[in-house]
């Protein structure tokens, strides 16, 4: 059921507020007077916001909803370096139970906890002394680090270069049928909407100096299904041909953010793909002048091969944006949450959820467009500095991080990582 239209979304997220407010309360069992009193929290809530229990209800419904959708990923990462920086280590167990202490809803096992650590390339390692605790796999750790040493160091260097950030997303026939909550100030409770029916796609960019880049909308229609992925509608032909108009707009060298998706990361030199045959890797080695012997196996040439690429990676795009004068830093991977554009597609998605039309894709259509037209440079400031203050917050816990975990590190077995989900829920503690 969606939330009726006289309860605005910034509404809205206060009232979720005060009912999470004193959820937490009921739920104290360290005081069992006040819990009590607030034991019925959403008949509290009503009388504090002086509206009925049945709009509560629908509000707290939508935003339980919403808190458990693809951004779950984010706040489940954010949870394993909280204990990193209270210098403890924990399991999967620990994990769950204090993610379920965040989102009262969330209901799955420490199984399905598992699989989403592992889904974020999380692994457990054995110390020393017999003890296992979850470590992030060390190039996204790398890769988040270098994006946020850059990040800060353009802010800490005064460049006067406007940053642009740019992201894909979608909307599909159904979405506007029901309420998107949308909440501009915690990044970790956006919702990506699903569903069936006709999909619009929409690529776009912008930045705090003059929101959206005039003349950058790509908006068009792609193929319906409720397993189709939006970014297999997206290639690399149809995003090189839009990065290049929308740089061509731009009145100045900018810095472009964008994440690492397929279609933006074509590279500049092809190389051997992995099930190519003995001879396409010879034939490759050879003309590019490296040395190898003839009685070199296909596994060693590959390892060859990957050496090389990892050292002279370039991206396509990267490379006409710098002859255009333009630089480009990459999002580290799975970290959504430092690209403020994605809270810009929220808002967006909120302005249609709220509008009523017969939902034919091209009223849908429409209703896109108007939603991008009520974003305001003020609504891209905010968005953008939020997303800077939380870069520049990670950054100064990166730098803890790293003296915390060193001595950790050290005892640890190089040969032993872990696949399986570890029974051991004790936190070593330093």
């Amino acid at each position: 059921m969606s939330i009726r239209p006289d309860v605005h979304s910034q509404t809205k997220h206060t009232i979720f507020n005060v009912y999470n407010f004193f959820k937490k309360l009921a739920n104290d069992k360290n005081n069992p007077v006040i819990a009590t009193f607030f034991r019925k929290s959403q008949e509290m809530t009503a009388k504090a916001c002086g509206i009925s229990v049945g709009t509560v209800k629908r509000i707290t419904s939508e935003g339980a909803k919403s808190i458990t959708a693809e951004p779950v990923a984010d706040i489940v990462r954010r949870t394993v370096h909280e204990f990193y920086d209270k210098g403890q280590f924990p399991t999967s167990q620990k994990v769950l139970t204090a993610y379920q202490q965040k989102i009262n809803s969330y209901k799955g096992s420490r199984i399905s906890m598992w699989r989403i650590l592992k889904s974020l390339h999380f692994k457990y390692k054995k110390c020393n002394d017999g003890r296992r605790f979850l470590m992030e796999r060390n190039d996204i750790v790398a890769m988040r680090v270098k994006f946020l040493r850059k990040m800060h160091d353009l802010r800490q260097n005064n460049d006067t270069r406007p940053v642009i950030y740019l992201s894909e997303t979608w909307v599909n026939q159904n979405h506007s049928r029901g309420t998107i909550w949308q909440n501009s100030k915690n990044i970790e409770e956006l919702k990506v909407p699903t569903g069936k029916g006709s999909r619009i796609i929409i690529c776009h960019a912008g930045s705090s100096a003059f929101g959206f880049v005039k003349g950058a909308k790509l908006i068009f229609q792609c193929k319906s299904g409720a397993n189709i992925d939006f970014h297999t509608q997206m290639n690399s032909t149809i995003f090189k041909k839009w990065f290049i108009e929308m740089m061509q707009n731009l009145k100045e060298p900018c810095v472009i953010v964008m994440d690492n998706c397929n279609y933006h990361s074509v590279l500049v030199q092809n190389y051997p793909k992995l099930n190519d045959n003995k001879a396409t890797f010879q034939t490759w080695l050879t003309e590019n002048g490296v040395e190898f012997a003839s009685f070199e196996t296909l596994s060693e040439l590959r390892e060859r091969v990957k050496l090389l690429k990892s050292k002279n990676k370039k991206y396509e795009v990267d490379e006409i944006a710098s002859q255009m004068g333009h630089e480009v830093i990459r999002l580290p991977p799975y970290h959504r949450q430092y690209n403020p554009i994605e809270l810009i597609w929220a808002q967006v998605k909120g302005e249609i959820a709220n509008k009523k039309c017969s939902f034919k894709i091209s009223e849908v259509e429409i209703m896109v467009n108007i939603g991008i037209e009520s974003i305001t440079l003020d609504n891209w400031k905010q968005c953008v500095d939020q997303c800077e203050r939380l870069q520049d917050k990670d950054f100064i816990k990166e730098r803890f991080r790293d003296q915390i975990l060193e001595p950790i590190v050290l005892t640890i077995n190089p040969e032993d990582s872990s696949e399986s989900e570890d029974d051991d829920d004790e936190s070593l503690q330093l």
